[in-house]
């Protein structure tokens, strides 16, 4: 048996967030602009989403996927609001 427990732990962990990345990119998420990789570790998830609606689908998934992992999120909801007033040019 090659490699140690903690090897084997880090490339399990490295094959969850890698099948998290493909479940967010390919279900009905089609979700791009968030990433997960793994930090000291823990996994840590970021990036922007267009709604609230996503960004809870997004942490269920990765709750469903990283459980009993260490994960940290930032998961924002992009601004979406129309402009008050015209944007000046220079």
């Amino acid at each position: 048996m090659s490699g140690s427990a903690t090897e084997q732990s880090e490339e399990n962990i490295e094959y969850r967030v890698a099948h998290l990345r493909d479940r967010l990119a390919a279900e009905e998420l089609g979700e791009l602009g968030v990433r997960a990789e793994v930090r000291a570790g823990a996994v840590v998830v970021t990036g922007t989403v267009p709604s609230a609606q996503c960004r809870e689908t997004v942490l269920r998934t990765v709750r469903e996927e990283l459980a009993g992992l260490a994960v940290h999120t930032d998961v924002v909801v992009a601004e979406n609001t129309t402009p008050n007033h015209a944007e000046e040019l220079p």
